[in-house]
């Protein structure tokens, strides 16, 4: 259309200013605690709840009953609300490991099971005698194999020469046994493990060793298979894996990794890692597909960090490619056919099952109403790696965390809880979640416990609620930092950061059967000028936060969490924007760059009911000639935060017949 007048009239212009202005990178809630499985003390970011359930687990048994941790609980209640995503930490006490795959053999004449060989002939020490009928798999890549023989006569040996082929040797080569291994004479038909000291292998069983993500014995799946093909020891918490279709004309075979409770008739398959090989040139090379990186904590103290080995990223969710002992370089000659030394070097068409893995879930004694040093079977010291890690807000992003289960009235717990809130107020993109009290205490108790703490960036409830637990079914005493996520996040999808997470309409909990007690008015005037957010409970409404204040003890706009949420929200998105300007030009240029980002954002939060007025000042006035000198660029932005009603006062007003109402 014509954009200028030639001759008189009118011209009615379009100038579109409706663009939505680009928002921050949303960060959803961070949680530290015990699970059932998954890797201790790696921040882990899951986002649904049957994500988490397939990462972390669900319920385990304490004595002979079924329960949750507050972890699962609080997960569920989050995404329940509509929580985005959420960084699960778990922690435990012990030493824990991942779980690696039962023998995987190769296709190369060896049989499948426990290596078993039949033997006959054993004269004196020093001889040598004839292995007949190898049925069995040799184990190892060279020194130090392990395979089982079963003796015919009485007489120990000391070497072995191999007269048949498929054993892995070279028929007519001498295998060199201890003679410690043998001990003293054995009876004929006694399985004896030898450990091979010499000997040029020629192939190996032990083809490739997978290893899940998930650490502690209830990994552990490996145990007899039944008539009907399921593993004794199989559950949905563990795996089982297995190897199909090989096929040595192209060098593949797929990997299929199971759930632990199926059956061979009925298998329930999570992955499937179709048509890789062990060629580690090709783009299908099987750590390459499925992945071969781990995390281990490195560090002490606070200083600690998380460090990666391993060379492909995880592209499974269960699993890794712990070793690769056999490989096939350049698995195809010139003319395209796959090399002879190489096709007997594939996997058997097999399955199996995981071991070996270490560590147990502790319950402790008083699992849900903590009185002493313990919680959840833990000690407060278990927590501390996890809330140094999650102190590093470049690597981990979160707005709200939660440790359920740590009690600030508990002396040990205290530690870890200040750790906690210090890094918080560090990072200053997030709120922390605590809690104050045991179970069974009072409102007396909850407020003189708040007094000792100040900070704007934490928040207190209380007390105690009862829920339904969604996995085993019982009805459980928590701690509010379980489900205050969750509210969090139901206040944010129908409102915005910087409403009260708090009320009828936005703090309902929903998930509560009953709070521990039934506050009056009295209790919750007490609590709430003593920092601590009551938990209310009225007929027909059910239970409700009814509160909305920070730690923090100086009276300030920031003493109530939605405008310290106010403030974490616009410093996360201006930040992000800053991040782009760093090591640009410090000219006028730049600065505009960064008013025509912000000030729209601003304009957008103000029209959302977040701020009563503002102004962004970054120009010639704070960046003076000394200033950008310095090699620095400074911007001043101020700020009306909205306010909350928190406190209505109504009037009823008695006038006599006649009266004029005031105008």
């Amino acid at each position: 259309m014509a954009e200028t007048l030639i001759s008189p009239g009118v011209l009615a212009r379009e100038n579109d200013q409706s663009q939505i202005t680009s928002q921050p990178v949303q960060a959803g809630a961070a949680i530290v605690g015990p699970t059932v499985k998954g890797k201790v003390n790696i921040p882990t970011l899951v986002t649904s709840y049957s994500e988490y359930l397939a990462t972390f687990g669900s319920t385990f048994e304490s004595g002979s009953d079924e329960k949750s941790f507050f972890t699962s609980i609080s997960a569920y209640n989050y995404f329940q609300n509509g929580g985005p995503s959420l960084l699960v930490t778990r922690v435990a006490s012990g030493s824990f490991s991942a779980a690696s795959s039962s023998r995987i053999d190769g296709n190369n004449g060896l049989a499948s099971g426990v290596g078993t060989y039949t033997t006959n002939s054993f004269n004196a020490t020093g001889s040598t005698g004839t292995v007949t009928g190898v049925t069995g798999t040799a184990d190892g890549s060279g020194t130090g194999a392990e395979f089982t023989i079963v003796l015919s006569n009485s007489q120990s040996i000391d070497t072995i020469t191999v007269t048949s082929t498929g054993s892995g040797y070279a028929v007519g080569e001498i295998i060199t046994v201890t003679s410690e291994s043998l001990g003293a004479d054995q009876a004929g038909g006694t399985d004896l493990t030898l450990t091979l000291v010499d000997g040029n292998i020629q192939s190996t069983s032990d083809i490739f060793v997978l290893e899940t993500l998930a650490e502690g014995a209830i990994m552990n799946s490996t145990s007899t298979e039944s008539s009907a093909g399921s593993l004794v020891s199989g559950s949905t918490d563990n795996l089982r894996w297995e190897i199909v279709s090989p096929n040595a004309a192209q060098g593949t075979f797929s990997v299929v990794i199971r759930q632990g409770n199926d059956k061979q008739k009925s298998k329930s398959v999570l992955e499937t890692f179709a048509n890789v090989s062990l060629d580690p040139k090709a783009p299908n090379y099987i750590a390459r597909i499925i992945g071969d990186q781990t995390m281990t904590v490195a560090g002490s103290g606070t200083d600690v960090y998380l460090q990666t080995t391993g060379d492909y990223p995880n592209a499974s969710r269960y699993v890794r490619v712990k070793q690769v002992n056999v490989k096939t370089p350049d698995y195809f000659d010139n003319d395209g056919n796959a090399k002879t030394a190489f096709t007997s070097s594939l996997p058997q068409a097999q399955s199996g099952s995981f071991g070996d893995a270490v560590g147990d879930v502790v319950t402790g004694g008083g699992y849900y109403q903590d009185v002493s040093t313990e919680t959840q079977g833990l000690v407060a010291a278990n927590y501390t790696t996890a809330i140094n890690l999650l102190a590093n807000k470049d690597e981990f992003k979160y707005n709200i965390i939660s440790v359920p289960g740590l009690t600030y009235a508990n002396a040990a717990h205290k530690t870890p809880i200040n750790s906690l809130l210090s890094n918080t107020e560090e990072r200053g993109d997030a709120i922390a979640i605590v809690d104050l009290e045991n179970y069974s205490s009072t409102p007396t108790a909850a407020a003189a416990t708040a007094a000792t703490i100040d900070s704007s960036y934490g928040a207190a409830y209380w007390p105690w609620v009862q829920v339904t637990d969604p996995d085993a079914g019982i009805l459980s005493w928590i701690p509010a930092s379980t489900l205050l996520p969750g509210v969090y996040a139901n206040n944010d999808v129908t409102a915005e950061a910087w409403f009260a997470p708090a009320g009828i309409n936005r703090g309902g909990l929903g998930m509560v059967r009953q709070a521990e007690r039934k506050l009056t008015q009295a209790n919750r005037d007490s609590l709430y000028t003593a920092k601590v957010n009551p938990i209310a409970s009225f007929p027909g409404r059910g239970v409700v936060v009814f509160g909305q204040k920070t730690l923090q003890t100086q009276a300030s706009a920031l003493d109530r969490v939605n405008v310290r949420r106010l403030l974490i929200e616009l410093k996360s998105y201006i930040s992000q924007v800053s991040e782009n300007l760093v090591f640009e030009q410090n000219t006028a240029a730049t600065r505009n760059t960064f008013l025509s980002q912000v000030n729209p954002y601003l304009e957008s939060v103000q029209q959302r009911q977040g701020l009563y007025a503002f102004k962004v000042v970054m120009d010639d006035s704070n960046n003076t000639p000394d200033v950008i000198d310095r090699n620095q660029l400074i911007g001043a932005i101020y700020l009306q935060p909205t306010k909350t009603a928190e406190f209505i006062y109504l009037d009823f007003n008695i006038l006599p017949t006649g009266a004029t109402f005031p105008a």
